[in-house]
């Protein structure tokens, strides 16, 4: 049976858990994720444990954090000024945003506190600090 190799294009059904059981993703009401082992495309620890698998096998993997979106970092939760969000905007915990840096590129932000001053932003990838656990079952290496 051929194994899943880094190069090749495969095809998964996932559901991605936290510890506690609690599911944040899941591919099995839809299309499977189709994408290139080893290219980088998804994040390393599922990549690891996807590769070396055959089509029809199905694993439950638990990914740590740093193989995953790494470690929640403190610094990448600030306050900013009420008056630097425009007044049309709802600001609420939750609300995902993104700002633009001097150079261009954009930074997803999750706000996470609102007061009349302030807004509170998390830069930080919403799964940053966790452990993950998934359900993962290989389709098809293309």
């Amino acid at each position: 049976m051929t194994q899943a190799s880094p190069g090749d294009t495969v095809r998964i059904h996932y559901t991605g858990r936290f510890p506690d059981g609690a599911a944040f993703d899941s591919s099995r009401d839809g299309d499977p994720l189709e994408f290139r082992l080893g290219a980088g495309e998804i994040i390393a620890g599922l990549d690891e444990a996807i590769t070396g698998m055959s089509v029809g096998d199905s694993e439950i993997v638990t990914i740590p954090a740093e193989k995953a979106y790494g470690a929640h970092h403190p610094e990448a939760v600030q306050s900013i000024p009420r008056e630097m969000f425009p007044a049309h905007i709802e600001l609420a915990p939750g609300l995902r945003l993104q700002a633009e840096r001097p150079d261009g590129a954009t930074i997803p932000l999750t706000v996470i506190e609102v007061s009349a001053e302030s807004v509170r932003v998390d830069a930080n990838h919403p799964l940053a600090g966790h452990d993950l656990v998934f359900e993962i079952e290989l389709v098809e290496i293309v």
